[in-house]
This record gives structure tokens, C-alpha cells and sequence, in this order.
């Protein structure tokens, strides 16, 4: 034994081994769980932040659609099938289901360019996509502003998280956009 102790600088491993007594186990046993719920929580906000990216890029592109009055693929359709066919497409590029979408929650009404003073509401586009049209982005001292299209998105996700009064929990993210219209 005297050999091997030699060729590893004097260190005899099987007297490490028997002064152990399990400690490392249990300190095994208390830390892992703790360490794997920190994984999970990790990859299931992660998951929740990317499809959040999606909404908010989703809601972004189809405002971008709606908006634009010189659309070349886009002849007669109304700026809410422009806006759902642009969602629709994003979706489809980040592998989630428009169909999934839920109805966004009674949005505030928008102070309206035309007439000036009113208010735009939802106009029941297709598949729970908010456009509310012709709304005021910005004013000026002299009452006139900027016109634009508001786009308002929410998908569900739910978080697997055991143990937590996370798991199994379903929270609509919200995603919504304004752009400004485009005169040619």
C-alpha cells in the first residue's frame, strides 16, 4: 500500500474513503432536489419569455400589416385579415398554434382620429386578434396627431413547475403593438 501512496504524492485514497461515512450522500440528498427545481424553473420561464418574444414580435408584424394601406399581396382584404394573416405567419415561424389564442381582455378604447375625440374599439377580427384602426399614437398643442393601428394578442401558457403553486398553472401573455399608418 506503501506503493500506491508513493506515486500519488503520499496520499492514501482508502483512508479518504473510510473517514467519508456517507456525508456526501446526504449533503447529495439535500442539494439535488433544490438544484434540478432551479433547472425546471429555468427552462420553464425560459419558455414562457420566448413565446412572450413571439406575441410581442407577432403583434408588432401584424399591426406593420394592417397599417400599411399599399400591401401588394393583400388586395381586397380588410386591415384585420392583413393583421391576423401576419400573426398567423409568425406564429407558424416560431412552431406555435394560432388557434390557441384567446380572446384579449376588454381593451381600453382608443381616442379615435376620425371623427377627432372618439373612441375605437375591437372590431371582431378573425381568430381573437384585437385591431383597433384609425386611433390616435400622439398628439399635438393644436388637437391633431399622429393616426395609427393598435394590435392586441394573448396566448396561454401553462407552467409545469411540481411542487410549486406554479405547476399546472395557466397565465395569458399578452402581446400588442401600435404602428402608425402609412399614407402613399
Amino acid at each position: 500500500m506503501r506503493r500506491v501512496a508513493r506515486k500519488f504524492g503520499g496520499f492514501c485514497w482508502s483512508g479518504l474513503l473510510r473517514e467519508a461515512r456517507g456525508q456526501e450522500i446526504a449533503e447529495a440528498a439535500l442539494v439535488l432536489p433544490i438544484v434540478f427545481m432551479v433547472l425546471i424553473g429555468i427552462f420553464w420561464f425560459g419558455q414562457a419569455f420566448s413565446i412572450y418574444g413571439t406575441l410581442t414580435q407577432a403583434a408588432r408584424v401584424g399591426a406593420e400589416a394592417a397599417a400599411d394601406p399599399s400591401c401588394t399581396t393583400c388586395a381586397g382584404t380588410t386591415a384585420s385579415a392583413n393583421a391576423y394573416n401576419a400573426v398567423k405567419a409568425t406564429f407558424a415561424a416560431a412552431h406555435l398554434d394560432p388557434t390557441r389564442l384567446v380572446t384579449p381582455p376588454p381593451q381600453a378604447a382608443l381616442n379615435s382620429c376620425v371623427p377627432p375625440g372618439g373612441t375605437v374599439g375591437c372590431d371582431g377580427s378573425p381568430a381573437n386578434v384585437c385591431v383597433q384602426e384609425a386611433v390616435q399614437l400622439s398628439s399635438t398643442s393644436t388637437g391633431a396627431g399622429v393616426c395609427g393601428i393598435s394590435v392586441t394578442l394573448q396566448y396561454p401558457y401553462t407552467f409545469w413547475f411540481p411542487g410549486t403553486w406554479m405547476n399546472n398553472r395557466t397565465i395569458n401573455l399578452t402581446g400588442s403593438a401600435r404602428m402608425r399608418s402609412e399614407t402613399h
